[in-house]
């Protein structure tokens, strides 16, 4: 990957963030001019309730962001999973009816691995467009981190791009901000040498990966 390639990628993870944040924060500053004009109390509480929605959102979208596409700056070379856990607890405790469960096995997993976790997770909760329930499980086994995430529901929604992107079909060109965080998963991964799979079916979509720890 030239530094070209790098800064393209760079852009277009921003441009995400940009566009995930444009609705909370928007909803903040809509929400702040309303509680200037509103003088009834219980249409100002009202206001007041929203923006702390909105601010938490806003504030949740950025947790993660920071693990999932950034340094994880405070962290050593690995994470603890209750990190990347409440992140994504929190993600869907604001949003659609979706169940998840958790299979830890370890206490921390390297930094590579908490991002293919985090955003194989995000992956889930887009395709469950109408809930549903979004396994997901983590160890340690023989020098490598395994991961495995599936989203179940009665209607799974799946990007196909999204899918040649984690198998690393996509080249430079074809990448979009919809699809740069798969790109970027697909290039981890290939530098950890270790390998990205998905399979998608009627009821659910099952991710998978293999990384190589050290």
């Amino acid at each position: 990957m030239n530094d070209t390639d790098a800064l393209d990628l760079a852009s277009l993870l921003c441009s995400r963030l940009c566009h995930d944040l444009l609705s909370p924060v928007g909803a903040l500053t809509n929400g702040l001019e309303l509680l200037a004009d509103e003088k009834d109390p219980e249409m100002r509480q009202r206001c007041l309730e929203l923006l702390e929605q909105s601010a938490k959102t806003s504030a949740d979208k950025l947790k993660f962001f920071r693990l999932a596409f950034g340094a994880a700056g405070g962290f050593g070379e690995s994470v603890p999973v209750d990190e990347a856990k409440a992140v994504i607890d929190a993600l869907v405790s604001g949003g659609k009816a979706i169940e998840v469960r958790w299979a830890l096995a370890e206490k921390e997993m390297p930094k590579g691995a908490v991002k293919v976790l985090l955003n194989f997770a995000q992956i889930g909760i887009d395709a469950l467009v109408r809930g549903g329930t979004l396994d997901i499980g983590a160890e340690s086994r023989d020098g490598a981190s395994e991961i495995v995430v599936r989203a179940a529901g009665q209607r799974v929604a799946f990007d196909e791009a999204i899918g040649k992107a984690l198998s690393g079909e996509l080249d430079g060109g074809e990448i979009t901000s919809r699809t740069a965080a798969a790109h970027m998963l697909a290039l981890l991964a290939d530098k950890a040498g270790g390998g990205l799979q998905y399979a998608l079916h009627d009821d659910a979509l099952v991710l998978g990966a293999v990384l190589p720890e050290g």
